[in-house]
């Protein structure tokens, strides 16, 4: 029953639907509800008197959601039914495998090319304006695209060896827990924008290179291979290694702190300079409570960050909406 509901949801049948309506309705299936604002962001450009779009999770009887699911509706995608997904690896293993392939050949699917939505959320030239959304402060006293850039070139070796145990289905080589734990931020000292940091980091990350390597010195070779495949062959630079890697461990587990660790600097500044003016008594707890009341909360903003627009592989993907669509 549910194979046939899925086949008998199409392209055509939106059309047909559609035509009875006013304006022309282009259906978008994403994998869940989360993934909604995102995409809808990037619809809401191209809606015009003629055309919109309507994102949503698939129809579905049991409301089954993920990435499974919206590539079960491949086959009838089209004009009328645009299907949108996150790249996760299938973008870096190009033909690779059967299942990178079907996404990386659906004629009508939109993918992140980045591993999930959430490294756009993280995109660092952007992260600057968030902290000044959260904290009313526009002092720079950190550098957000030369952190990450050292961050991504440091993490790049275990980021190989994790992205190859995906590519042959082998997730014990390196499983994600382990990749979460060794390339996670405990903590940021932005005294000399993080450099101590970045140095602990190292030390971590060559530890788990040289065990990765001696516990399976028979795969060594191939993982160099794979190595050579994503720099040569899809483009991937280590310094940009923060726009493939698994996209909650860069959420939470790094950007997270960072920028929550830069905002409470950035607070302390604003108030180290209401505290240093020349108000006393009620005018100036008036001061600090107006300040405090205008604060944002730093997670928050960043899932509502659109700052991403000028990434490359952004751009990538608004040219393939703007072909499937037809326009300018």
């Amino acid at each position: 029953m549910r194979k046939r509901l899925v086949q008998n949801i199409s392209s055509e049948y939106f059309a047909a639907t559609s035509a009875l309506q006013r304006k022309k309705c282009v259906m978008v299936y994403v994998e869940g509800y989360d993934d909604i604002p995102f995409w809808r962001a990037i619809f809401d450009e191209f809606e015009t008197a003629e055309r919109r779009f309507e994102v949503t999770t698939p129809v579905r009887s049991d409301l089954a959601k993920g990435k499974r699911v919206v590539m079960q509706f491949a086959p009838q995608a089209g004009k009328n039914l645009i299907l949108c997904v996150d790249s996760d690896f299938d973008y870096l293993l190009g033909d690779l495998s059967d299942k990178s392939r079907a996404v990386n050949n659906t004629p009508y699917l939109l993918q992140t090319y980045t591993y999930a939505i959430e490294n756009y959320l993280c995109y660092p030239p952007s992260l600057h304006s968030v902290c000044v959304r959260a904290t009313k402060n526009d002092t720079h006293i950190f550098d957000f695209e030369e952190f990450m850039a050292e961050y991504s070139r440091i993490i790049y070796p275990v980021f190989v060896w994790y992205a190859y145990a995906a590519r042959v289905d082998r997730p014990t080589i390196f499983t994600l827990s382990d990749f979460r734990n060794t390339v996670k931020i405990n903590y940021v000292n932005i005294e000399d924008n993080g450099e101590a940091t970045l140095a602990w980091l190292e030390k971590q990350v060559a530890k788990r290179v040289k065990f990765l390597r001696s516990k399976h010195q028979k795969r060594v070779e191939e993982v160099d291979k794979f190595d050579r495949y994503l720099r040569t062959e899809r483009g991937v630079v280590p310094e940009e290694t923060h726009l493939y890697m698994q996209g909650h461990a860069l959420f939470d587990n790094v950007v997270s702190t960072l920028v929550g660790t830069v905002c409470n600097a950035l607070r302390k500044l604003a108030v180290g300079q209401i505290l240093g003016s020349s108000r006393q008594g009620l005018p100036l707890n008036n001061e600090l409570s107006s300040y405090n009341n205008a604060l944002s909360d730093v997670n928050e903003l960043l899932k509502i960050n659109t700052g991403y627009r000028g990434c490359r592989l952004f751009t990538r993907l608004r040219e393939d909406l703007v072909r499937m669509l037809g326009v300018d």
